[in-house]
């Protein structure tokens, strides 16, 4: 399992993954969620990805192919005119690549299943943010629904829910993700350090802050320590309750 974030805000998109990749308690490695495809001055897109690890190899390794030989192959994610159609190509070939795993390999497709979330802006048009299913069909962000999440979601859903403002600047959304993350990797093994972090500004067609966070990652364990502190707080402040009501 895994947990990654692609968040929609006025001043562009911000992205969030984590690394860990597992296969029961005594099987844990690590692997980069998040791939990013750019033509500066005219296109950047991120995939992030969650599930099968074959799966989503297989699908970003097809999309680089198309890219180095476009005029060989069917079309590219770099030549695609609208975010709309890169995200039907990525929809079509992820079903394609859970199909062909699926003949090949184990009889029920969902051991292969994988989830991605697509991002991005092409010139001429803004930032959109896709999620798109293992069926191949995919819904966009919209000012109801700003953000997506894939993987082990739920357990750092509840504060992304009471606290995302679209006006955020990078340092609060930044802050916002970590303690999402925080909250999952606290809950879950499956969901683990290092962190990847990618920032998008609106217009620039180009690779904005890349970073990786690990686990000695200062800024990471003041919010860590922080946020803990903050709940226990608030915990405290609380009313009791009178049981004898």
């Amino acid at each position: 399992m895994t947990y990654c974030v692609g968040m929609r805000l006025n001043n562009g998109l911000v992205f969030m993954s984590d690394t860990r990749t597992n296969a029961g308690v005594d099987n844990i490695s690590s692997f980069c969620k998040m791939r990013t495809f750019s033509e500066p001055g005219e296109r950047f897109i991120t995939i992030l990805s969650a599930g099968n690890l074959a799966t989503t190899q297989a699908v970003i390794s097809k999309l680089e192919e198309r890219n180095k030989a476009p005029e060989d192959r069917a079309p590219s994610i770099m030549q695609a005119p609208t975010m709309f159609q890169i995200a039907r190509l990525v929809g079509d070939m992820l079903k394609e690549t859970i199909a062909e795993n699926a003949m090949t390999g184990q009889r029920a497709d969902a051991t292969f299943n994988a989830t991605l979330i697509l991002g991005g802006q092409i010139k001429g048009s803004e930032p959109r943010l896709f999620l798109v299913y293992p069926e191949g069909n995919f819904v966009e962000a919209s000012d109801d629904t700003p953000f997506f999440q894939i993987g082990e979601t739920k357990y750092g859903k509840p504060i992304l829910v009471r606290a995302f403002e679209p006006d955020m600047t990078w340092e609060q959304a930044t802050k916002l993700l970590l303690v999402s993350f925080d909250s999952t990797i606290k809950a879950n093994l499956s969901v683990g350090l290092p962190l990847d972090l990618q920032v998008y500004e609106t217009d620039t067609f180009q690779q904005g802050l890349r970073r990786r966070i690990a686990a000695d990652d200062a800024s990471y364990h003041a919010i860590s320590n922080g946020w803990g502190t903050a709940l226990k707080s608030a915990f405290d402040s609380l009313p009791d309750i009178d049981l004898n009501s």
